[in-house]
This record gives C-alpha cells, structure tokens and sequence, in this order.
C-alpha cells in the first residue's frame, strides 16, 4: 500500500517553509510520530536537519537525521516514515547509492512506510534521476533510483515563455530530448503542485497543476483534481 507525496519543491513564492503543502504532509505521515531525515542532497547536513526538525516539530512530528545514525539501514528498518529533501540530485543518490540504503527504503516504503520527498527527493522516488535539472556536481556510480512510480517526474516544470527572447532550450525542449532515448511518461510538475500516491491511486494536488509528457503524443495539461491514471503506466 504505497502512501506518497511527491512535492515540486517545499517552497513556493509567497508563503513560509512547507506551509503550501503542510495539510497533505500531515495526511501523509497520518499515525506517524517519528520521521527520518535524509539531507545528503545539501551539503550541511546538521543545518538542514535543523530547519525540517523545527518545522516539523510544529506539525508534531520528530525528526532524526539518517547522517545522525550508527547504523543507517537499522535507522531505515526502524522508521516510522521517511522524508527526503530538495538540493543536488546527483549528490544525493550518490550518497544513497554508497551509504546501502537504496534497497531497504524501497522496500520499507513498497511495505508501506509513508514517503515524501521534496524536488531531488521526488526526483529519487522515480526509476531514474534523468530527467533532474540539476547539475552532475559528482558522478553517480547509476541512475537507477527508487522506482517508487513507474514514471519519471521534472520537478519545478516550467512553462515556455512566449515573449520571451532568450533562444536556449526550455524544459519542454529537454523532455522532448529524453523521450528521443527513452519510453517512460514525464509529468512536469510546476511549483506548488505535488503527486499523491494512495496505493494505485495517483493525484495531482496542489496549485498550479501539470503537465504530462509521452513519446509519440502531445503534451497533456492535466489541473489539480484532474485525471492522471489514464496518462500514466
């Protein structure tokens, strides 16, 4: 019974940390008292771990940073729920990768440990980080991620600008270039947007909606509230 929520970013312009999502993070972690942290998309880890503990303190939960741990796939097994935050993608699932803990979260979370994940965090729930925005400041030993939803997202999508004058690829541009070299659906999730995941049920919840991209057919605006299951595997 997959319980998911798979944020575009934790901040959005106009309102304070987590605040735009802070209902769905209280349904996600429903029954919850202790979540584990994983903070290696940043480099402070203890400043990282401070910010998501005071508020999430707030919401009434506990926060324990992974990097705090003796044993890290012990802290995994022994986790309540499991939030995993915004920054560099590739250092994160480099981290992930050499720390052994790639295999227990996926199978905690298949058994149904709440997840959330936040930008990089949503980026390592797919099958692979490739459709990331960030930079490969490090080189992962693979791709392959979490593969907690059998499509790939692009957190922080954003729309091309018609007026504007700048000629370099926009994200569509980019999306299109993967499904060039590979099959699985794209769903660009703007800012404030977020996935729910209940079990085989998808949502897209949020502000702002998203917009779904597959090989061989015409990108697909879908609003919050709207229909995703028939877009996607």
């Amino acid at each position: 019974m997959r319980n998911l929520l798979l944020n575009s970013s934790s901040l959005l312009h106009g309102h304070g940390y987590m605040d735009h999502c802070e209902a769905a993070v209280r349904d996600v972690y429903a029954g919850v008292t202790r979540v584990l942290f994983v903070p290696w998309a940043l480099q402070d880890l203890d400043g990282y771990t401070a910010t998501v503990r005071t508020r999430l303190k707030e919401m009434g939960f506990e926060v324990h940073g992974i990097h705090e741990a003796e044993d890290l796939v012990a802290a995994v097994n022994e986790a309540e729920g499991i939030f995993i935050g915004g920054g560099n993608t590739f250092r994160l699932i480099t981290r992930m990768h050499d720390s052994g803990v790639m295999g227990p979260i996926r199978e905690r979370v298949r058994q149904g440990m709440p997840y959330m994940g936040s930008s990089a965090g949503t980026n390592v729930a797919t099958p692979t980080i490739m459709t990331t925005n960030d930079m490969p400041i490090v080189q992962p030993p693979s791709f392959e991620s979490l593969g907690l939803v059998p499509f790939q997202i692009n957190p922080h999508y954003r729309d091309p600008e018609p007026n504007s004058t700048h000629k370099g690829e926009t994200r569509e541009d980019r999306i299109r270039e993967y499904h060039e070299m590979n099959a699985r659906p794209v769903v660009g999730l703007r800012e404030g947007a977020w996935i729910r995941v209940r079990g085989d049920e998808l949502a897209i919840e949020g502000f702002n909606g998203a917009r779904i991209f597959r090989r061989g057919h015409d990108p697909v605006e879908v609003p919050t509230g709207g229909p995703l299951r028939e877009f996607l595997p």
